[in-house]
């Protein structure tokens, strides 16, 4: 059987994200002249296709099905994003000069969302192939056995950061990739040097961008009670409808914020709203529901004999531990915001799938944990 407690609490977070992307996008729908359940049956749909991914996945044979998946995540997603330059307007749409959706009618797709997970699946599998050796390396050998993944890391940097102007998703990427290396046997010293290079690639990326330069500004500006607020307008009013939920919050559907405040309030600035109109309260619930996911996912991965399903599962829970990180850090202002979505919360159909689909994998790896148990 699979871990029933990570299934139930992935669906209440599908549920809440549900009920959040119709109480929230009061105001795009008017803007774009939608129907009032436009974001509700799209992200219905998302929800019930996802629900089943994890169901699907969940009853396959990990031994058999995990190493497949995987490679054919990873190459089919790195295809995709190495493309997406080069494709026309009509098919990649393109916003801010960035091309990060791919448009099939009326339906549109994030690569990027998927190719995390066979990212994570491909290194995973790769790293217990090329594990350090028991004992001290010399660094220059422990440098050759990364470099290949390093290598990987930069062409994804690349083609997120860069050509898609994406960065959170390459801090999240990044930042799981390193705690992979330190629990497969990288030295002190490699740490040090893969943090210092990726620091400083991190500032370069800041610096040679100016709508990335422009959030640093309102963030650092964020902090001076004095400041201008039309240059500090999304943090600012990110805070206000923070405050203004209290803890009980105004009542689902009587937020004020969402009516064009907070622009994409039902997608990066969802716990905003949330907070507004259901207060603190519900923050607490939605917290401590994530760190539940987690910490069960991090039980599967101490249960498994596998490294490879082990690296896997701790990779899957701190990506999502690092995106909700990132975006509840950056609407409360203790850092810049990233544009991130919220793993199950956030509207889009993509982050949705994409997240039940790791967390499909786990439960399929979860079934080998509970059949040794026995």
């Amino acid at each position: 059987m699979i871990d029933k407690p990570l299934f139930g609490a992935t669906i209440l977070l599908l549920l809440i994200g549900l009920v959040m992307s119709y109480s929230l996008s009061n105001f795009a729908v008017i803007q774009h002249g939608y129907s009032d359940t436009h974001f509700f049956v799209r992200q219905l749909i998302a929800v019930v296709l996802g629900i089943f991914t994890i169901i699907i996945l969940s009853k396959l044979d990990p031994d058999k099905w995990f190493k497949p998946i995987g490679i054919m995540l990873f190459l089919f997603f790195l295809f995709i994003l190495l493309i997406m330059p080069f494709l026309p307007e009509t098919l990649v749409r393109s916003v801010g000069g960035a091309k990060r959706w791919i448009n099939f009618g009326s339906v549109s797709i994030t690569p990027v969302e998927f190719y995390k997970i066979g990212f994570i699946m491909f290194i995973s599998w790769s790293l217990v192939r090329t594990r350090l050796p028991k004992g001290e390396m010399k660094l220059g050998d422990e440098i050759k056995v990364f470099v290949p993944y390093v290598t990987i890391l930069f062409i994804s940097t690349l083609l997120i950061a860069v050509f898609q102007k994406d960065l959170g998703q390459t801090v999240v990427i990044s930042a799981t990739l390193i705690v992979l290396f330190i629990l497969v046997g990288s030295s002190f010293r490699f740490f040090s040097i893969l943090f210092g290079i990726g620091l400083s690639g991190f500032v370069l990326l800041i610096v040679t961008q100016p709508h990335r330069l422009k959030r640093i500004k309102e963030w650092f500006l964020s902090f001076n009670n004095e400041a201008n607020r039309l240059e500090t307008y999304q943090i600012s009013n990110s805070l206000d409808a923070i405050n203004h939920g209290g803890y009980f919050g105004q009542g689902i559907g009587n937020g004020q914020y969402k009516l064009g405040f907070l622009s994409e309030v039902h997608t990066d600035f969802v716990l905003s709203g949330m907070m507004e109109e259901l207060g603190f309260i519900s923050i607490v619930v939605v917290v401590f529901t994530m760190l539940f996911i987690i910490f069960r996912i991090f039980k599967i991965a101490a249960k498994v004999e596998n490294p490879v399903y082990y690296l896997f599962s701790v990779g899957v829970a701190l990506l999502f531990a690092f995106s909700f990180l990132i975006n509840s850090f950056g609407i409360s202002g203790i850092t810049p915001i990233k544009g991130i979505a919220v793993p199950f919360l956030s509207y889009g159909g993509s982050q949705i799938i994409a997240s039940c689909l790791s967390i499909g994998l786990v439960l399929m790896i979860s079934k080998k944990v509970i059949h040794r148990g026995r």
